[in-house]
């Protein structure tokens, strides 16, 4: 059963990812939490898809989900720092 809420919008500002959810709430994002995004150009980041599950960036292969977004994971994929 999926109790997520659906994100409605997506913008950003020099530091951080808002979405705004459906039942009213916005989540502020750092944007440092997903290189991808960080690194994007502003029509790159412009340039989201919003599904009833969460976000994709067709040209960034980024695919960020409400659910992960609400428990406060970040970017899965990036490198470990002890990685050489």
């Amino acid at each position: 059963m999926d109790t997520s809420p659906r994100p409605m919008a997506a913008r950003f500002d020099d530091d951080a990812m808002w979405v705004d959810l459906e039942d009213g709430r916005t989540l502020g994002i750092p944007l440092a939490w997903f290189p991808r995004l960080l690194h994007a150009s502003p029509e790159q980041r412009a340039a989201v898809e919003l599904s009833p599950y969460g976000l994709h960036w067709d040209a960034l292969d980024e695919d960020i989900s409400v659910d992960g977004l609400l428990a406060g994971r970040r970017d899965m994929t990036r490198p470990s720092r002890d990685a050489a």
